[in-house]
């Protein structure tokens, strides 16, 4: 564990995979607006946004606190690789994009990491949302 990250308890409460889903939407009408799902360069994007989309769609109620970590740790994985696409592509870079992948990584119980890549995505480091 990093020193940073939050131990498993107090990441369990963290944890909201449907609100996550939610996210994971806004995420993607971000990246529409921006206008980087079409065209070239848009296959890692597109293919980063279904993946995670897919992986949330089940979620429609919290899961056990018992199990949100195990739960949780395949869709990390998912939105690490959306945040190396988002990397990238230099168009795809904004402050509301960058704060919902912040939210993203606080809905999977990773808020110090969400902090962190937000600012790879175009989140604003002065921003009164962080």
């Amino acid at each position: 564990m990093k020193k940073d990250d939050l131990d498993p308890e107090a990441r369990a409460a963290w944890i909201n995979l449907p609100h996550a889903k939610t996210i994971a939407e806004r995420i993607e009408r971000q990246l529409e607006i921006l206008r980087v799902l079409e065209g070239e360069g848009s296959k890692p994007l597109n293919t980063a946004v279904i993946a995670l989309r897919h992986h949330l769609e089940p979620w429609i109620e919290d899961t056990d606190p018992e199990t949100a970590a195990a739960s949780a740790d395949p869709v990390v994985l998912l939105a690490r690789d959306l945040v190396k696409a988002i990397a990238n592509d230099e168009r795809a870079r904004g402050d509301r994009l960058g704060q919902c992948i912040r939210n993203l990584f606080e809905c999977l119980g990773l808020p110090n990491e969400g902090r962190r890549v937000s600012l790879a995505c175009g989140e604003n480091p002065d921003s009164l949302m962080r």
